[in-house]
């Protein structure tokens, strides 16, 4: 099934009287279990369709499925509710809360979905042993490397057992040893079955996808399909 089915999608917004088109006639499909890269110059409209796919903006015309919900009909409460309950973010700054430690990083979108308190420690323990912090429980975001810190964000979007993964920029603010190893923990999400949409600037990130879709002024320029599959 394709978790991600988009037809004629176009993104425009007002600046004073002008209108501005940031997507143009957009059709794209992902199927569950995908690992797909987005790549193209600044300006192309990456960050405006990554937003739209995580339900954090609306779009201005045509359509957009996800897992089979109409994503244009949604009132702003369904929408938060998709958000929380179905895709995982990881950003490019992790965006962890300082004032709490790992497990409770990781625990903060199972309170939103009402997880009770002994299940989402037992889930967070869990999940941060995946990304291997199993040693770094305790420790708050001050106390991690960037490399940690962003394996703490990937444990938090996996809480709620997403339908989709979106990560944006995920080793743009890391080292080359530490950004190796969270894309080992992308590509193991991706062969434990995952769905996963990452944004880039690196052929070299790009080419761990299946596939990469190049975007260039609002429009999809080329797709190709990565070697290594």
């Amino acid at each position: 099934m394709a978790i991600v089915a988009i037809d004629n999608l176009y993104k425009r917004y007002k600046l004073g009287s002008r209108e501005l088109s940031v997507l143009r006639g957009l059709n794209l499909s992902i199927g569950g279990g995908e690992y797909v890269a987005i790549m193209g110059p600044s300006g192309s409209g990456k960050s405006t369709l990554l937003n739209l796919l995580g339900c954090l903006d609306r779009l201005s015309s045509g359509s957009y499925k996800l897992a089979g919900r109409d994503v244009p009909s949604l009132d702003d409460d369904e929408l938060s509710r998709i958000r929380g309950a179905q895709i995982g973010f990881i950003f490019q700054s992790y965006n962890l809360i300082a004032q709490l430690n790992v497990i409770e990083n990781i625990q903060v979108p199972m309170y939103y979905q009402g997880v009770g308190e002994r299940e989402s420690v037992t889930r967070a323990t869990e999940l941060a042993e995946l990304v291997g912090l199993a040693d770094r429980l305790t420790h708050r975001p001050f106390e991690l490397s960037g490399g940690e810190q962003q394996r703490v964000a990937i444990a938090r979007a996996l809480t709620n057992n997403p339908v989709m993964i979106l990560a944006d920029e995920p080793t743009g603010n890391l080292d080359s040893e530490s950004g190796a190893e969270i894309l080992r923990i992308l590509d193991d999400l991706h062969a434990r079955g995952r769905t996963l949409v990452s944004v880039t600037h690196d052929p070299k990130v790009a080419a761990r996808s299946e596939r990469t879709i190049h975007l260039l002024d609002g429009r999809i320029e080329r797709e190709e399909r990565n070697g290594h599959v």
